[in-house]
């Protein structure tokens, strides 16, 4: 029987992989620290969530004759800050992409997800973009920039940080991040959405066949992304504006006139007052104003199905005006009527495709 994933076993993982980073050194028999080290070190500083940790290790050692560096992560000798930074700035950091992936694979075979699949045993992966780093002043070759609007430059770096993600639980599962950064051969700056396609490709192997349904913003949105997304086996939910994707509300509109959507409404009681979600979609919609001409021939089962949701509709005595709909009453956006049981929509639609 496999032993369930515990620290010893993650540190292990973490302990390997990191014995792999490439030391881009001169062979010396003057070498003191080794990469190693300087990996260890650094993830002692983030996992303890203290600044000061290595110079705190090493008076522990000095005076004591151990640190806890070494006991916890193995750490043989102790680098400076300096250090650290000097060792670990030439590695990529697409290198320890296999310690998230070995993780993920291991949570996965001690079945330790299942409490994280829904919607039909998926994964909900979300996309999201984060800046970690930002300065006037220090910058890099792989420092992203933009002017602001005093006409200074401000340097920074950002990245796609995807984590498994499951209603009502407060922990996620991280996964291989994608940073931002000049890319070869390509004279526009890199953008979150061009990230979100390297990672797609890259890790479609490892994550697509778990069952994965991609989370994203309005950013992901896009026609040419959803078809990336599609290709590689994976699921979606995104978020479409109405002032990025005028076309297609221009199209729900005329179908909601026309009585073309479907409802759905389901009930809960939640102990004080009821609870209605109520449900409105619709299949086929384009998302963009023309069909691409390659796709017109073959109209695919697995062609993207838009899905539109009033999410968490409640019913409950309320004074305030209604803003779309409630019950018994007008149906407007401007309607002043105060109903006693009110039904409030949100705005915003999602655009979702599950494969046939």
């Amino acid at each position: 029987m496999p032993t369930p994933l515990g620290f010893d076993v993650l540190k292990d993982i973490l302990h390997r992989r990191t014995a792999q980073l490439p030391d881009h050194r001169k062979a010396s028999p003057n070498t003191r620290y080794a990469i190693q080290d300087a990996a260890l070190g650094a993830f002692g500083i983030f996992f303890t969530q203290s600044p000061s940790f290595l110079e705190y290790q090493r008076r522990l050692q000095h005076t004591k004759g151990q640190n806890n560096a070494h006991t916890l992560f193995d750490v043989e000798q102790i680098p400076c800050d300096n250090q650290v930074r000097t060792l670990l700035d030439p590695i990529t950091p697409s290198s320890l992409d296999v310690v998230f992936v070995e993780v993920f694979e291991g949570l996965e075979q001690h079945r330790m997800l299942s409490h994280f699949r829904v919607l039909g045993d998926q994964l909900l992966v979300a996309l999201d973009g984060t800046n970690y780093f930002s300065s006037k002043a220090i910058h890099c070759q792989n420092c992203l920039s933009r002017q602001l609007s005093n006409g200074q430059t401000l340097y920074y770096h950002a990245a796609i940080t995807p984590v498994i993600v499951c209603p009502g639980q407060s922990q996620v599962i991280a996964l291989p991040p994608e940073y931002l950064m000049p890319q070869d051969g390509h004279i526009k700056q890199d953008c979150e959405r061009a990230a979100g396609k390297r990672w797609l490709a890259k890790h479609a192997k490892q994550v697509a066949p778990h069952g994965v349904t991609l989370l994203g913003d309005d950013l992901y949105s896009n026609q040419p992304f959803c078809k990336l997304v599609l290709q590689h086996e994976y699921n979606f939910i995104f978020v479409c504006k109405p002032d990025s994707h005028p076309k297609l509300y221009e199209r729900l509109a005329f179908w909601q006139t026309n009585d073309g959507l479907t409802e759905l409404e389901s009930r809960h009681w939640n102990g004080r007052y009821p609870e209605v979600t109520q449900y409105r979609y619709i299949n086929n919609v384009l998302l963009r104003q023309q069909f691409p001409e390659e796709s017109k021939p073959q109209y695919s089962s697995r062609y993207p199905v838009w899905l539109f949701v009033n999410i968490h509709a409640i019913m409950r005595p309320s004074s305030e005006p209604c803003r779309s709909l409630h019950v018994g009453g007008c149906d407007g956006a401007t309607c002043s009527h105060r109903a006693q049981t009110s039904v409030r929509r949100c705005p915003v639609r999602l655009a979702a495709n599950r494969l046939c």
